[in-house]
């Protein structure tokens, strides 16, 4: 691989100086700015002032599964309260909102340490029209919101077998 190398002069008696350019800084200035942009600034030269991960951006992991009769869509929100998660059905559109909040406050005899952290989140997904919108349950257990979705039955396939003849 070839470097490229760059003369300038130096300051004692006027002789070129020889420098090399690192054929990698271009490549790692667009991973830092990638980094950046999903992580935050800083990530990757600055750990100290980096968030704990209990304080990152709120982003459930969801499941949407589909069966004949229904969807069911499962949100895993953990160390999040129920009073905290909203679910709206609007115009063919499930969105899950909610917010994590998140104190902690310990006194010692020679320190006092208090700790807030607060994250929201909304996810919304386009649903197909063939949901019953009266239906729809919403339960929340254990940190898991679990979302049904049934299918109206007029559009609930049925499987008919048909013979195959001789020709």
């Amino acid at each position: 691989m070839a470097k490229e190398i760059k003369k300038t002069e130096s300051k004692s008696g006027g002789i070129p100086a020889q420098r090399y350019l690192d054929p990698f800084s271009a490549m790692r200035a667009e991973m830092d700015r990638v980094f950046e942009s999903f992580l935050g600034r800083g990530f990757g030269r600055m750990p100290a002032l980096l968030p704990s991960l209990e304080e990152g951006p709120v982003v459930p992991d969801i499941d949407i599964r589909e069966t004949d009769s229904e969807f069911v869509v499962e949100a895993e929100l953990p160390g999040i309260d129920e009073k905290d998660v909203s679910v709206t059905l609007s115009g063919g559109v499930l969105t899950i909102k909610g917010e994590k909040k998140s104190e902690r406050e310990e006194k010692k005899q020679d320190y006092h340490l208090m700790e807030r952290s607060y994250g929201s989140f909304q996810r919304s997904f386009e649903m197909d029209e063939t949901i019953d919108a009266d239906k729809v349950t919403a339960v929340f257990d254990k940190g898991v919101l679990r979302i049904t979705l049934p299918k109206r039955p007029e559009v609930t396939p049925s499987e008919k077998r048909i013979p195959i003849g001789k020709g």
